[in-house]
């Protein structure tokens, strides 16, 4: 009976046996206070010594005396101890399971103001790595078809699944996301296919949610129309930027060392956003007041030719790019 009782509690959903639980120990402390009233003087005391006596069979303040109390101190024992140590294994399975789905991606993200990065590999983990390295805050949700989370960090969330389906994507709270980087996908030989699935994801992003920025990795530069159809915002040539980066290295000895430290944070200086001060009138008050903080300008958006038209007038929408350290970004973003 006890061993057919011990597995009907075994098989029960948790939430039944927490109330189960409940249940029992304010029974149990209503009957103790009921056999021995004088012993506890206080039903809470009773609540107490039922707690002491399944936790770690009591402390001794509080012990029952009568034949019946102690009949009922054994049943304890045997009951309420056998039922608490299934509540922790529950509590310690209800764990496991949580990473393992943690782990193979089947858990919703909660939270919003994330990236969101899709299709992993090598290029994956570096942009995840660059994140955190200017942004050691953020939330960064990965989408992929792999079997086991690829990045193992706290700020980081896997999603298991085909990133061209809603659900996929919702999951990942698309709606609430700060941006998403589509990278392409590397088990794809084919240029014109790995191209054609990026394709389909930038689609898929831009109806669920338009207004998250949008980054895509292209392979063939003629396919870049058919992004600038659905509103892409970035795009990156995969082959591009190394082949340039490498003549300019071959023409250039030093430069890649420049461009180097402006493609990554974790050192030298960087490229900010700084906000406009009502002040600058033109482009050149602007480039001399940055250049007084240790701040170069250097574009307004992708127009780089400011420093040939710095007596010219700035418009009231302008947004300034400089070449700085990270130190003078904090100082210039939070100047009064």
């Amino acid at each position: 009976m006890f061993l057919r009782l011990s597995r009907k509690m075994v098989r029960m959903r948790k939430s039944v046996l927490a109330t189960t639980t409940v249940l029992f120990v304010l029974l149990s402390a209503t009957i103790a206070y009921m056999i021995e009233p004088d012993t506890f003087t206080h039903w809470f005391n009773a609540l107490y010594w039922v707690l002491t006596t399944m936790a770690t069979v009591g402390y001794g303040d509080y012990f029952m005396k009568s034949i019946a109390g102690k009949i009922f101190t054994v049943f304890l024992y045997i009951f309420g101890i056998g039922l608490l140590s299934l509540i922790i294994s529950k509590i310690v399975d209800s764990m496991g399971e949580y990473n393992r789905r943690r782990g193979a991606g089947k858990l919703k993200y909660v939270g919003q103001d994330h990236i969101i990065i899709i299709n992993w590999s090598k290029k994956a983990h570096y942009a995840i790595d660059e994140l955190f390295a200017s942004h050691p805050e953020i939330d960064v949700v990965i989408i992929d078809q792999l079997e086991k989370h690829p990045y193992d960090h706290p700020q980081v969330h896997y999603v298991n699944g085909d990133p061209t389906k809603d659900e996929t994507l919702l999951q990942a709270e698309i709606s609430t996301a700060r941006s998403a980087i589509i990278f392409a996908d590397s088990r794809i030989d084919d240029a014109s296919l790995v191209d054609g699935k990026s394709l389909l994801v930038a689609s898929s992003v831009e109806r669920l949610a338009s207004h998250v920025h949008t980054t895509v990795e292209i392979m063939l530069e003629n396919h870049i129309k058919n992004f600038h159809h659905v509103h892409v915002n970035e795009f990156v040539l995969s082959h591009d930027a190394i082949s340039r980066l490498a003549v300019r290295s071959a023409l250039n000895e030093g430069n890649n060392d420049v461009l180097a430290q402006l493609l990554n944070r974790q050192y030298g200086e960087d490229i900010y956003h700084v906000p406009t001060e009502p002040g600058w009138r033109t482009y050149g008050e602007a480039f001399q007041a940055l250049l007084v903080e240790g701040a170069t300008l250097i574009s307004d958006r992708n127009d780089m030719t400011i420093n040939r038209k710095l007596s010219e007038p700035m418009p009231a929408e302008a947004k300034l790019f400089v070449i700085c350290d990270p130190e003078t970004h904090i100082r210039l973003i939070n100047k009064d």
